[in-house]
């Protein structure tokens, strides 16, 4: 992804092999998706990893992170909402496998992989 605007069809494209590799508990898919220095802030990942920022800083941390979701929740499944686009972002608006609706902003860097992400809940 460049630094032109994103278009819709990127942004679906992306956000549907986003729900995908979730949906299937593939984390080499998952990971996919992520730059080596992304930056994910989550209240999930505060309780998880008990950070108190609830930041996970690399590639490496992250994928320690997403493998303990996916213990902690076997039967993660997400549900597409909807998605939203800008000039270098994404928002994934779903729903969780308890229903609770989750959006995350994603930002994308110059090598077209994600660098950042605000996880924000609606329980």
């Amino acid at each position: 992804m460049s630094q032109r605007m994103l278009t819709e069809k990127q942004a679906r494209e992306f956000a549907s092999h986003w729900i995908d590799g979730w949906n299937s508990h593939n984390l080499d898919a998952i990971m996919a998706h992520y730059d080596e220095k992304v930056v994910l802030t989550s209240p999930v990942a505060q309780k998880i990893m008990n950070i108190p920022s609830g930041t996970i800083e690399g590639k490496a941390a992250l994928q320690v992170y997403f493998a303990k979701g996916l213990d902690f929740y076997p039967d993660l499944r997400f549900e597409l909402i909807e998605v939203m686009w800008g000039i270098k972002s994404v928002v994934v608006h779903y729903k969780n496998q308890k229903g609770i609706k989750v959006g995350e902003l994603m930002e994308f860097g110059l090598t077209g992989k994600v660098i950042r992400v605000i996880v924000n809940y609606n329980s």
